[in-house]
Parts: C-alpha cells; sequence; structure tokens
C-alpha cells in the first residue's frame, strides 16, 4: 500500500453534532456529517494527522509527512482527489477517483492494484476549518482496515483539533501508538 493511498485513505475528516446519518460498517457504525454539502467541501486540504490500525502504518508513519489534497467534483457525483506529497525526497502526486456511496458524505475508492473497496466517511466537517474523515474496509486477506484522518484548511491547527482529533481515533479504538500528527514537509506542498 503505498503512502499516499494511506494518506488519502484517511481523508483522510467524528460526528457529535446534530442527529448524524449512520451506517453499519461490518461490526460497526459510522456517522456522516449531517446535510452534508460538497459543493463546500470541494477544494485545497492538508493532511494533518492520521491513525490506522495498519501494520504497515505504525511501521511506516514516521516516515510521512503532510500531502496537499485538492478535491473536485466527478461527473458522476463523486470526487476526484488529486495528492500532492514528498515520497523519498521527491514531489508526486497521486489522483484517486471517489464514487459516491449511499448517502452524501460517504465515498468509495477501489484500488487498482488490490481490487479492495474502501468506504471513505466524511465524519465531521465545518467546511471552513477542519474536517474529519474515517475509511474502513478490508486489506491483504480480508483483514479489517480503519484509518481516521484530519484535514485541515491550512497547515497549522489549533490545539482543540489536535484533541478532538485524538478522541475521534480513541473512539473509534485506535491507540496513541496508531496516531501520527503530520510534519510538513519543506518542498511539495
Amino acid at each position: 500500500m503505498t503512502a499516499l493511498r494511506m494518506l488519502w485513505m484517511g481523508l483522510v475528516l467524528l460526528g457529535l453534532l446534530g442527529f448524524p446519518q449512520t451506517l453499519a460498517q461490518g461490526e460497526g457504525h459510522v456517522s456522516v456529517q449531517p446535510n452534508f454539502q460538497q459543493d463546500k467541501f470541494l477544494g485545497h486540504w492538508y493532511s494533518i494527522a492520521l491513525a490506522s490500525n495498519s501494520t504497515w502504518f505504525r511501521d511506516k508513519k514516521t516516515g510521512l509527512f503532510m500531502c496537499k489534497a485538492v478535491l473536485a467534483p466527478s461527473t458522476d457525483g463523486g470526487l476526484n482527489l488529486t495528492s500532492i506529497f514528498l515520497r523519498r525526497n521527491q514531489c508526486e502526486t497521486k489522483i484517486m477517483m471517489l464514487q459516491p456511496g449511499k448517502v452524501p458524505g460517504q465515498y468509495n475508492y477501489r484500488s487498482p492494484h488490490s481490487g479492495n473497496v474502501q468506504t471513505i466517511s466524511v465524519v465531521e466537517t465545518n467546511y471552513d476549518e477542519y474536517a474529519l474523515l474515517l475509511s474502513t474496509g478490508t486489506k491483504g486477506m480480508g483483514q479489517p482496515f480503519l484509518m481516521s484522518t484530519l484535514y485541515s484548511r491550512t497547515q497549522t491547527i489549533k490545539d482543540e483539533l489536535k484533541e478532538k482529533f485524538t478522541a475521534f481515533s480513541h473512539a473509534h479504538s485506535l491507540t496513541e501508538e496508531d496516531i501520527v500528527f503530520l510534519p510538513q514537509p519543506d518542498k511539495c506542498i
């Protein structure tokens, strides 16, 4: 699994506001931002933090950096995600097509390499400052995959958002060792 794919699946953005729509995801439930407005979600974001139950992620997280993501609408009602990130001291770009999910604010991504499908839910966002995402699915030999992502419109965030992301991740059974706040690279974003 590439670093970019891990970063994106983390969208990379936990809804405790209002009465969120809830979707069954395996044995758990994922809340989606109430009254999600995709047009307000579009544009530039920065991946600020990630948390995952993936062994690969735990092994590689110290070498990951913040990336820039640009979200644009696709013709099928989904999203085109362009990510720009630092990898092996070079700037790389990856484009991912996210298909619309069951409700607004939910998207599906099928890996061209493994064929596995990840469900990415925008759980909470205020559109102008931050977004919390939760990605679920399987990897490898059907092992459950979970990743939470904190996106920000800016490269720096308030301490309250760091605390919110940590609580969000803990609420989905991710531990301190699963969480990383990504450092800013000196290029690519």
